[in-house]
């Protein structure tokens, strides 16, 4: 996931540096985890990374903004779990789109 965050809180809206997160999740933990985070060409490697492997890439500067306050390799807090959620059902919808499996009911 991609977003935008201010340098400093004096920042207009217009100059605001790429931030990025990369989730994990296996069936064997309670939630996913934040597995990379970082701001400006951190941000970019985790972003051309994700592409590279066939990850599916969406702007959410909300949620980015939050989930850049867990720890890396740590589960996502239980307020994150709806918001979470719902983001990775849309990006397995897009992800059987784009391979053209049939969509589950």
């Amino acid at each position: 996931m991609t977003g935008s965050v201010p340098d400093t809180p004096a920042d207009n809206a217009a100059e605001k540096r790429p931030s990025a997160v990369a989730l994990r999740y296996d069936p064997a933990w309670r939630a996913p985890r934040l597995v990379a985070k970082g701001y400006g060409p951190v941000a970019q490697a985790i972003i051309e990374s994700a592409r590279a492997h066939g990850v599916v890439v969406t702007d959410a500067p909300e949620l980015v903004g939050l989930l850049m306050r867990v720890e890396i390799d740590r589960e996502i807090p239980p307020d994150l779990y709806v918001a979470v959620a719902q983001l990775l059902v849309w990006l397995e919808r897009v992800d059987r789109q784009a391979s053209g499996r049939a969509s589950a009911p």
